[in-house]
């Protein structure tokens, strides 16, 4: 018994170590919340996000006044800190991941004042690393998103295309982030495989990322809703 407890917390720790994708995002209406709780479904991968300093601004009041106006201001001071709304502290060390997801809602054809602030003070950080970018919108397209990005993290290798949902596709998100992460080869950028391609499925215990057991046989595994594993110490997606 002893053994197999040591194998578990063996496996859990493995996971920890080997978390390599950070997803930062920031949402007033929670269209963004939920698209990361759909794609924290698909991939392993800690999430940061962010929230304004000054609590219970109305930012939908007066057609979305506030969220024009500090707009405006970093648009008019790009390269000024004082033009960005302060957000509370965060906590994350960047060096700890290669590959960091954006979630970001657009505001007047920009993105969200508050993650334009923690990019403009991060944003040198994650030169080199991999940047993938989903945008939540009403209708509007999202290059200003894009190029402030770009503007924000210099140095970053940005994944293409980026992924466009709007407020009314927000209930389509989780088969929209399938199809995604699959045109950026995802799972080869974060060392996961395609479950379905391992033929050898009925020789392996497969666990849960929590360190459950959940199958033990090819038949069984059919039955695992789509996520992630851990078959033969790898992680692994179920399609």
């Amino acid at each position: 018994m002893k053994k197999i407890l040591l194998s578990l917390m063996l496996i859990v720790s493995a996971i920890a170590i080997n978390a390599k994708t950070l997803v930062i995002y920031y949402s007033y209406t929670n269209n963004v919340h939920n698209i990361v709780t759909d794609l924290t479904k698909q991939i392993e991968a800690d999430v940061v996000r962010i929230e304004p300093a000054e609590k219970g601004l109305d930012y939908a009041a007066n057609n979305y006044a506030i969220g024009s106006s500090l707009i405006s201001a970093i648009r008019n001071n790009p390269d000024d800190a004082s033009s960005y709304p302060a957000i509370d502290p965060v906590n994350v060390n960047l060096d700890d991941y290669d590959c960091i997801i954006i979630g970001a809602p657009l505001w007047w054809s920009n993105m969200a004042a508050p993650l334009q602030t923690y990019l403009f003070h991060n944003g040198a950080s994650m030169a080199g690393k991999n940047i993938g970018l989903i945008v939540s919108s009403a209708s509007s397209g999202i290059s200003g998103v894009e190029s402030d990005a770009k503007r924000l993290i210099p140095d970053g290798d940005f994944l293409s295309p980026s992924l466009w949902i709007r407020s009314s596709q927000t209930s389509n998100a989780s088969s929209m982030i399938e199809t995604w992460l699959k045109s950026l080869g995802f799972d080869m950028m974060t060392g996961m495989e395609d479950m379905e391609t391992d033929h050898n499925i009925g020789k392996h215990t497969i666990f849960s990322v929590s360190g459950a057991i959940v199958a033990k046989d090819a038949l069984s595994f059919q039955n695992l809703e789509k996520g992630l594993y851990i078959i033969n110490g790898k992680k692994i997606y179920k399609k």
